[in-house]
C-alpha cells in the first residue's frame, strides 16, 4: 500500500482498508445513520441556515495523521455535513426539479460500488456491458419507443451522468453528421436551434462543442402559446439560415427533419411520466427524430446519476465519439457483436450505473411505478385548483405533470402593475423559504417572473402540499405590502 508517514503508526495487523469484519460493522453503522436521518428529516429545515465558508471553520485545515474511528467520523458528519445540506429528500422541497430515490436504488449502488468494474468496454465488464443494455430496451418498451430505438434494429440506450452530458454527445455526433454530408470542414457554418424555454444545458454543450455563439438561435416563445415552440417559427429561422448557405445541425423540433438536421427530444423530467399510457401522447412523433433523452434520477426513484440516451441509428453515435488505443483492442469488439460503451459517451471509464436502475424496475415493476407518478400527478393537480381557487392568486401555465407555475395576480394593469407583482411574488417566495418549513424556486417566463412548485419527492404527502400552499396563502398579503 506504499509507505506510511513517519508520524503514523500502523495498527498490529497492519493497514486493511478492505477487511471485511470492519466493512460489515461500519455498513451497519451507515445504514442506521441513514435510517435515523430518513425518520427525522422533518426536523431539518429544508434549505440550510448556513453563512458561505461555514464549513472551513468547522473542520481542520489539514488533513489528519492518525486515523479517526469510523463511528467518530460518522459523529463528525452529522455535526458538521448535515447543517449544511439541503434536503432534497425532504417531504417540503418542492424546488428544481424531483430527484426521487428509493430503497431498491440505494441498495443498487452500494452493490455496485462493492462491485467497482471500470466497465469501458464489454471485455473489462461483460455483466455491465450487457444488464445496461438490456435494461435501456426494457426502459424503451415501458414508455413505447419505436422499435428502431431498440439495439435489435440498429439503435439502442446508454446510461449517462445528466442530460447535459446527454445533448453534448448528440450535438458532436450532428456535427459530424452534417459536415459529412456537406463535403467540407464548415463547422463555422454549424446553426443550432432551441426555444428560450430550454435548458441552460443546451449552452453550454454548444460552446464545449464548438457551436460559435453567433450561430446558436434561441426561438422566442409565448404565453398565448403556453411558451412551446412554433413550428412556423422554427421553420422561418432554418430556412433564413439555409438560404444564407449557413448549415442547420441541430435542434429539437420534428420540423427539422427536411434540413438534415440532427432533431433530439430532451425529456429529462416529463420523459418518466410516459411510463403511464394517459401521457404517453407527449411523445408523439418521436419515431421521426434521431435520439432521445430522460433522466430516471428525476422521477423514477433511481437517485442521481442516471440519465438514458436512446438514439435510431448508433453507429452514427459511436463513429463520432470512438477511440481505437492499442491496450483495449481485443476479438470480441473486433467480432462486431457486443457494445463497448465507450464509444457512447465522452470519458472512457464508467460507473455500474445499470445495476441501481435494474433493480428499481424488478424490484417494483411497471404497476407500482406508474402507481408513484399518478400519485404525484394527483398531488400537484390539487395544488393547481387550491391556486385557481384563491382570486389573490393564478396560474401562469397550465399545469400538464406535477409543476405547477404559478404567482401573484398584479392589482393593476400595465408595466408598473406588472413590476409590483414581480416584486410582491419573489418578497413572497423569499418569505416561504426563509421559513425553512419548504422551499420552492423561481423563474421568468415570457418577461414574467413566477414560483415553481415541483411535486414529487419519494416521500411527499398530500399533507406537505397542502401544508406548502397554507404558508404561500398565509404571507401573501404581508408580501405585496412589503414589496411596495
Amino acid at each position: 500500500m506504499g509507505s506510511l508517514d513517519a508520524n503514523c503508526i500502523a495498527s498490529p495487523r497492519g493497514f486493511s482498508p478492505l477487511d471485511i469484519d470492519d466493512f460489515r460493522q461500519q455498513a451497519h453503522q451507515t445504514v442506521e445513520f441513514i435510517c435515523e436521518y430518513y425518520k427525522g428529516i422533518e426536523s431539518h429545515p429544508v434549505v440550510p441556515q448556513v453563512e458561505p465558508g461555514y464549513l472551513r471553520r468547522l473542520l481542520p485545515e489539514t488533513p489528519s495523521a492518525q486515523p479517526m474511528p469510523f463511528a467518530k467520523v460518522l459523529s463528525e458528519v452529522q455535526a458538521t455535513v448535515l447543517p449544511g445540506m439541503t434536503h432534497w429528500t425532504n417531504p417540503n422541497f418542492f424546488a428544481y426539479f424531483p430527484a426521487t430515490l428509493s430503497s431498491a436504488a440505494l441498495c443498487g449502488d452500494l452493490l455496485a460500488s462493492a462491485l467497482n468494474p471500470v466497465a469501458f468496454n464489454w471485455l473489462s465488464s461483460p455483466a455491465v456491458t450487457e444488464l445496461e443494455s438490456l435494461t435501456l430496451d426494457w426502459l424503451a418498451q415501458l414508455i413505447r419507443l419505436p422499435k428502431g430505438f431498440l439495439f435489435s434494429a440498429g439503435g439502442g440506450g446508454v446510461l449517462q451522468a445528466t442530460t447535459s452530458e446527454a445533448v453534448l454527445c448528440t450535438l458532436v455526433a450532428a456535427r459530424k453528421m452534417v459536415l459529412e454530408r456537406a463535403g467540407h470542414d464548415g463547422a463555422d457554418k454549424l446553426v443550432v436551434y432551441a426555444s428560450d424555454q430550454t435548458h441552460s444545458t443546451f449552452a453550454k454543450a454548444c460552446k464545449i462543442a464548438g457551436i460559435a455563439p453567433a450561430n446558436i438561435r434561441i426561438i422566442p416563445t409565448a404565453r398565448e402559446d403556453l411558451f412551446s415552440l412554433r413550428p412556423d417559427s422554427l421553420r422561418a429561422a432554418m430556412e433564413a439560415d439555409a438560404a444564407a448557405g449557413l448549415l442547420p445541425a441541430y435542434v429539437c423540433a420534428t420540423v427539422a427533419g427536411r434540413f438534415g438536421a440532427w432533431v433530439h427530444v430532451d425529456a429529462a423530467y416529463a420523459g418518466s411520466a410516459c411510463v403511464c399510457p394517459e401521457f404517453r401522447h407527449h411523445l408523439d412523433g418521436v419515431d421521426r427524430v434521431d435520439s432521445i433523452s430522460m433522466s430516471p434520477h428525476k422521477w423514477l426513484l433511481t437517485g442521481l446519476d442516471c440519465c438514458c440516451l436512446w438514439v435510431r441509428d448508433r453507429a452514427r453515435l459511436t463513429t463520432s465519439l470512438s477511440t481505437d488505443p492499442e491496450y483495449l483492442k481485443n476479438r470480441a469488439t473486433e467480432s462486431g457483436l457486443v457494445v463497448d460503451y465507450k464509444d457512447w459517451q465522452i470519458g472512457t471509464g464508467r460507473r455500474f450505473r445499470a445495476l441501481k436502475l435494474f433493480m428499481v424496475m424488478r424490484c417494483y415493476g411497471t404497476a407500482n411505478l406508474q402507481s408513484h407518478i399518478r400519485s404525484d400527478v394527483r398531488m400537484a393537480r390539487g395544488f393547481e385548483e387550491m391556486v385557481a381557487a384563491d382570486t389573490r392568486f393564478e396560474v401562469v401555465v397550465p399545469r400538464r405533470f406535477a409543476l405547477v407555475c404559478f404567482r401573484m395576480r398584479p392589482r393593476r394593469a400595465g408595466a408598473d402593475g406588472e413590476a409590483e407583482a414581480d416584486a410582491a411574488n419573489r418578497r413572497l417566495l423569499e418569505e416561504v423559504n426563509n421559513s425553512g418549513g419548504i422551499y420552492a424556486t423561481h423563474t421568468v417566463i415570457g418577461g414574467i417572473y413566477v414560483i415553481r412548485f415541483a411535486v414529487g419527492t419519494t416521500l411527499t404527502e398530500e399533507r406537505h402540499v397542502k401544508a406548502a400552499w397554507e404558508l404561500f396563502r398565509a404571507k401573501a398579503d404581508a408580501a405585496w405590502e412589503a414589496a411596495r
